[in-house]
């Protein structure tokens, strides 16, 4: 086997020759075998004899043509077939045909015929067998390995002399011109050979996964039992084969470009990853979303603190379900049809035995509802609990009350005392006529040695408003002895009581002056 070029065409030829039909009438073709670049331009030859007189009468040749098909066991020229227009010429003489097929593409691989017809009775003849044709198809080999990866550059033809080859990486030339290569492969890589001395004639090129999609199909929301796929999709060559991963989990869950999930359960829920992967590199896509709706799980429905319940203590009830969307809750007492509530917890501050029963929590979003019952059991607090509890804040009251009412009483006393011209008045000053106005009476222990004093107001006469403001005050003596202004002779008639108790009133008049009274 042989490899020829001519400018324009790329040829390789096994130099066999076919023969038929005696020195009379016989078709020859030379070779009878071709492999022709894909895209590149092939002539494929014949001579062909006939005898020049039969009976008397001159042979000539009337029609010849190539085929490859036949309708009806009747040949089809090719120059009436769709596949080849535009794409043949036929150059004949009166004793050789050659075939030009342009632009050759992979279904041209076939086996060409040559038919001429005479004027001769029955004088048809057609060369069989014919020459195949083969396409020859440039295709880049990969093999990879753990450190490198080799590409190679084949044919569909199998060559004994095999022509030098050129390589290319993203269109432009490389150095090296055998049938193989190591590369270390990058991305944006794309890798293609040719024979050499036809650069236009080049295999496809061969990259890792590129354009990578992953996406779901489905419409609307999904719903438990649904069927559902997920597809993946790059551009590739060698082709990409591709894996499905869950929540970029290592673990595979399905090796089809189509991940199908039928009757889809709420645990498939999650985020899915695609990798395309081929011997020069792979590509993982983003995630795609498969979120399953479902109606809310039985709620669970819990009481804090658990058990028996004191009055007055605090409570809360807490509820949660599974659900997607995510559910809304709502609280509800048997025999009550308001609800009580609304979220997912609800709290009663200073619960009553009154409140005890059954609480019912509903848990509901947009695929349906569902709820559960909890018993809340409040118990009476013990009577000598309670009393006990009252005497502390009752003393409490009491002892702020009184501290209350003496910062008054003190501020008062301080405000009058603090006058010009305040201070004890003489027992003489006082009033004859007033002396029958009762006072309070005050009662000490007979070792007190601090003075006593004390606010009286008298209950027997009612003042004007503006009198009623005036402040009242008294004045107390205590003590064993005391001077006043009486007369020699009362002071021996008297017996000094170590317990009296003395006290100075002042007392408004009528006329709105202060009247002292002394007792």
């Amino acid at each position: 086997m042989s490899f020829s070029a001519a400018t324009g065409f790329v040829v390789l030829f096994l130099s066999v020759t076919v023969g038929q039909a005696g020195p009379a009438w016989s078709v020859k073709y030379d070779p009878s075998q071709i492999c022709g670049l894909r895209g590149s331009t092939v002539k494929i030859k014949c001579s062909y004899k006939y005898p020049s007189r039969i009976d008397g009468k001159n042979t000539k040749v009337k029609t010849m043509f190539w085929f490859t098909k036949e309708n009806n066991q009747v040949p089809v020229d090719l120059e009436k077939d769709s596949d080849y227009k535009s794409r043949i010429t036929y150059e004949s003489t009166e004793s050789s045909s050659i075939l030009i097929i342009k632009d050759l593409k992979q279904r041209d691989s076939a086996e060409y015929k040559f038919r001429f017809i005479t004027n001769q009775p029955g004088g048809a003849f057609t060369g069989s067998p014919g020459v195949t044709l083969t396409v020859l198809d440039l295709r880049v080999q990969v093999r990879r390995s753990e450190t490198q990866t080799e590409l190679k550059c084949e044919s569909s033809c199998d060559l004994t002399n095999p022509p030098s080859y050129v390589w290319f990486n993203k269109g432009k030339k490389m150095e090296e011109q055998t049938s193989s290569i190591l590369v270390s492969v990058r991305d944006g890589d794309r890798y293609s050979c040719s024979v050499k001395g036809h650069d236009d004639h080049r295999s496809a090129s061969v990259y890792a996964p590129e354009f990578l999609s992953a996406k779901l199909i489905s419409s609307g929301q999904i719903t438990e039992g649904q069927s559902v796929t997920l597809t993946c999709s790059s551009d590739a060559n060698p082709a990409a084969k591709y894996t499905w991963r869950k929540n970029n989990n290592q673990s595979v869950v399905s090796k089809d470009q189509q991940f199908v999930l039928s009757s889809i359960l709420s645990s498939d829920s999650g985020q899915y990853y695609c990798t395309a992967q081929n011997e020069l590199g792979e590509k993982t896509s983003g995630p795609v979303s498969v979120q399953v709706t479902y109606a809310p799980r039985p709620p669970s429905v819990s009481v804090t603190p658990s058990g028996d319940i004191m009055e007055s203590s605090l409570v809360t009830l807490t509820c949660s379900s599974d659900a997607n969307p995510e559910a809304n809750y709502t609280w509800y007492k048997e025999g009550e049809e308001a609800p009580k509530a609304s979220g997912r917890n609800f709290t009663i501050t200073n619960i009553m035995v009154q409140q005890r029963g059954n609480y019912s929590c509903e848990a509901q979003n947009s695929r349906g509802r569902y709820n559960s019952t909890v018993t809340v059991n409040v118990v009476a607090a013990p009577r000598n609990q309670v009393a006990a509890a009252a005497v502390p804040a009752v003393f409490l009251i009491l002892t702020l009350i009184g501290l209350f009412l003496w910062i008054i009483r003190k501020t008062k006393v301080w405000k009058q005392q603090s006058k010009p011209g305040a201070g004890q008045v003489p027992r003489e000053q006082v009033n004859p006529e007033e002396e029958n106005v009762p006072y309070s009476v005050v009662h000490l222990a007979t070792k007190q040695e601090e003075p006593l004093y004390s606010n009286i107001r008298s209950k027997r006469h009612k003042k004007k408003k503006k009198e009623e403001e005036m402040v009242e005050y008294t004045s107390v003596n205590c003590g064993r002895t005391r001077t006043d202004a009486r007369t020699e002779s009362e002071k021996q008639d008297t017996v000094e009581d170590p317990a009296a108790l003395y006290s100075t009133v002042n007392k408004p008049r009528k006329n709105g002056r202060e009247t002292p009274t002394g007792l």
